[in-house]
């Protein structure tokens, strides 16, 4: 995957271009007969990959990965492993209920401690920090809601590592007078994300998976006796077919079930140059958490294993353009800049050594799937809406579960071969994601009207 001229504007992520020289696998050039086929090789399809070829070790299992393994948004996140699903835990609660809610948390709980299990008990080398995560307040109005948030967590008993922490108790952790009160939690971690899905590319293979690179799929063809997918110099027929493409599912053919159920939804990051001993010593942070802040449209900020800050967020823009386009934004680049030195004003001459950004998978009701496409012989997963990391390592095992035609705990999980809300044409969804992305600006605007300007 090659970069623009210009390191700050190319098209691979931060994590990419530090990674170094990546040199990816060869397309494929053969008809191949197969038991499992998936499309993607990002975190869904490759640990759908190894934990299904582990499961059968005499099974034929390939992954076709149109550009190369992390392209997409396991190769660009921001690494948080977190317990975050869809939108803020009221407006899950509003939409699913009680038990719904406290059947995800437990979902995601149960993902944390599974992709940190998967990592250390393999060794992959991913930079994980088990640091735990902060969600932030900046206004009275924002700590209101999130002490409100709180409370629902205390309510439903899903509040075990988490503390609340008053606006003192931040200043002094954080070492910034903008900040309000807090969700302090430990049970989370944060990882690289480059590192982490190149080495599940090293575990899927070590099983004896096949994986290939630069290898677009332009045809699916289904029959009663097999799946038949054609590429520029191959065909592959499977028995079954995963389809691991997430915020690039519409761009899979054949699959036009999808183009109704998920969008791709961009957003940015930034990364500084590594700061010096006395500019951590002056901003706090000591214990290096992850956090992020309780806005509507959120930032979310973490540091790096070489001493850098990472953030994001702020915006998300939803573009006519094909996912596979690269679409620079340099406004939300600038807004991302100018928000983490308004939070940190001792910070106004560290200088930003990278910009990026990806889309990530969103649908009407803002939670994720995992859903069958026809019949049972082709899954597909997607709507992550930007939380996917411990998610999606733990989904893999549960359409494993699926192809292996188990019922388990976690086939049972309601996301699972839910009726998803379709959408109602590509250009209402256009016209409805600008207003409710203006709206949820406003909604920020208005709890923050009291705070200088940024």
């Amino acid at each position: 995957m090659t970069g623009n001229s210009d390191p700050l504007l190319g098209s691979k992520s931060f994590w990419q271009h530090d990674y170094g020289h990546y040199s990816p696998n060869p397309a494929l050039k053969e008809n191949l007969k197969v038991d499992v086929a998936i499309i993607g090789a990002g975190y869904t399809g490759l640990n759908t990959a190894w934990q299904f070829k582990r499961d059968n070790p005499n099974a034929r299992v390939v992954v076709l990965e149109a550009a190369v393994v992390g392209f997409g948004a396991s190769g660009r996140n921001a690494g948080f492993s977190t317990r975050m699903f869809g939108l803020e835990p009221e407006m899950v609660l509003l939409r699913w209920g009680k038990q719904k809610m406290i059947e995800a948390h437990l979902y995601l709980e149960k993902a944390v401690t599974h992709t940190r299990s998967l990592i250390e008990e393999n060794g992959l080398d991913c930079d994980y920090r088990h640091n735990g995560l902060v969600r932030m307040s900046y206004s009275e109005q924002q700590a209101n809601r999130l002490k409100k948030s709180y409370q629902l967590f205390q309510e439903l008993g899903l509040d075990g590592d988490m503390r609340w922490r008053e606006k003192s108790q931040v200043h002094q952790d954080f070492h910034s007078e903008r900040f309000n009160s807090g969700i302090y939690e430990s049970g989370t971690g944060y990882l690289n994300p480059c590192k982490q899905v190149r080495a599940l590319k090293g575990l899927a293979e070590s099983a004896g998976v096949t994986i290939y690179e630069t290898t677009p799929v332009t045809n699916i063809e289904r029959t009663a006796s097999a799946i038949g997918l054609t590429t520029p110099q191959g065909k592959v027929t499977a028995d079954k077919l995963v389809v691991a493409t997430n915020a690039y599912s519409r761009q899979v053919p054949d699959t036009r079930a999808l183009k109704t159920r998920q969008f791709p939804l961009w957003t940015y990051q930034i990364v500084t140059e590594p700061l010096s001993d006395r500019q951590w010593q002056s901003i706090g942070w000591k214990d290096r958490q992850s956090f992020g802040d309780n806005r509507q449209m959120l930032h979310y900020f973490r540091p790096t294993v070489d001493g850098r800050i990472l953030m994001g967020g702020g915006d998300a823009i939803v573009y006519r353009t094909p996912p596979m386009d690269e679409v620079p934004s340099p406004m939300s680049w600038q807004h991302c800049e100018a928000h983490l030195k308004w939070i940190y004003p001792q910070l106004k001459d560290v200088r930003i050594a990278y910009r990026w950004g990806g889309p990530v998978s969103v649908n009407v009701d803002m939670v994720p799937e995992i859903s069958f496409v026809g019949d049972e012989r082709i899954i597909y997963s997607g709507g992550c809406f930007g939380h996917g990391v411990a998610l999606t390592h733990l989904n893999g095992r549960t359409i494993a579960d699926l192809l292996n035609g188990e019922k388990t705990e976690l086939t049972d999980f309601w996301i699972v071969n839910r009726k998803s809300i379709p959408m109602a044409g590509d250009t209402l969804f256009f016209l409805g994601g600008r207003a409710a992305r203006q709206a949820l600006k406003a909604w920020d605007w208005w709890e923050e009207r009291g705070l200088r300007e940024r």
